[in-house]
């Protein structure tokens, strides 16, 4: 789901994008960019897609989703980047859009694409190509990535460039990738008498290592698990991936989550709220509430990407120190996400090249832009959170040495989850609408004793059939 403050609220953490030449005149993340002939360039690089743009061609770039000026260190470093990449392409002006609050928001996003109204490079989740495809928004980018344009190209973990793909066709280029673990408070695990470095592994250890938790008392709970927002729903199909179960069957036509696998998950969380009371008394939760709770030592361990340990310590005062992490329990699959730029159907080859050379720039380069940890961390930025990390080979080797040589945290609490990666696996077609369904399992579980699990399961099937039928 996320990558967004939601995941659907998914935090993003967005790499933003700003102008070195007019920060001052911003506009809005849904103002129209230039026009889709090309209107800012000048001159007539190489017809050549596959070609580098030429250093002498001018050209104008819109890129939303500008670091605000209350993030005053990411704004800096956009600068900063922005400065660099104009000492090898001073013909390329970037003009940042900025927006209050969260970028991308759903329904904003949605109006934006339907308006045609994004700018030319434009900020998504990986959940959402097939609707800026439906709406004709992105830009086939296959002919213009090579390993000319983007170098560590072949570095790329084949399945985050995969997310970005239909029919074989490339439509973007990402900045950040995430799969879920367990994520633990050190604190409340050593008080129970617990192993922080050896975080449960199965969901039969989850349970118990729940109850013993639960038993420090103080309103403290050992496990928790959202049901509404849509976030319910999302982390019941974690929980239905990492026991080797599927939501949509591979048709991406019928339901796939009413059986004996999506039962033992329903089954497992009713027992650890009713019977073994483990899971405290509030419910209907969603995304931020169990940051808090784990954050303010009233909770062992929930389901979490690691960029929540960041959100953690930067937004809500929390240590570092006092949160590990471990791979998914039952370790058959997790669900994975993340975020990436895409680039507006119909603007000139001399701005896609543009915005390819600055993607790479940015986003794509160890050692560079995001992934520059030794700036990052004098900046005072987190250091050491083990994702977003979608490198392979001698990238994944060298930007990996430079996360721990600079880390702002013990990079050694998230050992078992960096030694034991789960494959990861994508959301389900119509995710948003899926999830809602199967939110009224998750609260149907969690705020009700008596719950007819194989009744909710059996309704959410006939619901979420009838969504995939309207695909």
């Amino acid at each position: 789901m996320r990558s967004a403050r939601f995941r659907r609220t998914r935090r993003a953490s967005a790499v933003v994008l700003v102008s070195a030449l007019t920060l001052s005149a911003l506009a809005a993340c849904g103002t129209s960019s230039s026009d889709n002939d090309g209107g800012a360039s000048e001159g007539s690089g190489s017809s050549d897609p596959s070609a580098p743009l030429d250093p002498k061609t001018k050209v104008t770039i819109t890129i939303d989703c500008m670091p605000p000026t209350a993030k005053a260190a990411e704004l800096k470093q956009w600068k900063e980047d922005v400065a660099e990449f104009n000492k090898t392409y001073p013909n390329v002006t970037i003009e940042g859009r900025s927006t209050p609050g969260q970028c991308l928001e759903p329904p904003r996003f949605t109006a934006m694409l339907k308006a045609k109204s994004q700018p030319d490079v434009f900020y998504t989740y990986f959940t959402d190509l097939p609707q800026v495809l439906d709406n004709d928004g992105a830009e086939d980018i296959t002919a213009y990535v090579n390993d000319k344009t983007v170098p560590a190209l072949k570095d790329i973990d084949p399945d985050v460039l995969g997310a970005l793909k239909q029919d074989g066709k490339l439509y973007g280029l990402p900045t950040s990738n995430y799969t879920m673990g367990l994520l633990i408070n050190r604190k409340l695990f050593q008080q129970a008498g617990l192993d922080p470095d050896t975080p449960p592994r199965t969901w039969a250890e989850v349970r118990t290592a729940a109850e013993k938790i639960a038993g420090l008392g103080d309103g403290i709970a050992g496990f928790g698990e959202y049901s509404a927002g849509n976030q319910g729903g999302w982390h019941f199909t974690a929980q239905l991936y990492s026991v080797g179960g599927e939501v949509v069957d591979v048709s991406g036509e019928k339901a796939a989550f009413n059986n004996a696998l999506g039962k033992q998950v329903a089954e497992n969380l009713h027992a650890m709220r009713w019977q073994d009371d483990s899971m405290g008394e509030t419910q209907l939760l969603k995304w931020g509430d169990l940051q808090k709770q784990i954050a303010t030592d009233k909770l062992g361990m929930f389901l979490a990407a690691p960029d929540d340990i960041a959100y953690m310590a930067q937004q809500l005062g929390a240590e570092y120190e006092n949160f590990g992490m471990g791979p998914i329990p039952g370790e058959q699959a997790t669900l994975a996400g993340g975020n990436s730029y895409m680039i507006k159907k119909g603007i000139s080859a001399d701005k896609i090249k543009a915005a390819i050379a600055w993607l790479n720039f940015k986003n794509l380069t160890v050692g560079r832009g995001q992934f520059d940890w030794e700036r990052t961390k004098a900046d005072g930025l987190p250091v050491g959170v083990p994702q977003p990390n979608f490198w392979l080979n001698e990238s994944k080797a060298e930007d990996d040495a430079a996360r721990v040589e600079h880390a702002t945290m013990p990079v050694e609490n998230f050992k078992t989850f960096m030694d034991n990666p789960v494959p990861g696996k994508a959301e389900p077609p119509k995710a948003q609408e899926v999830y809602k369904v199967l939110d009224t399992v998750m609260s149907g579980i969690l705020t009700n004793e008596d719950a007819d699990i194989d009744k909710l399961l059996a309704t959410a099937e006939s619901q979420v059939n009838q969504i995939l039928a309207n695909q």
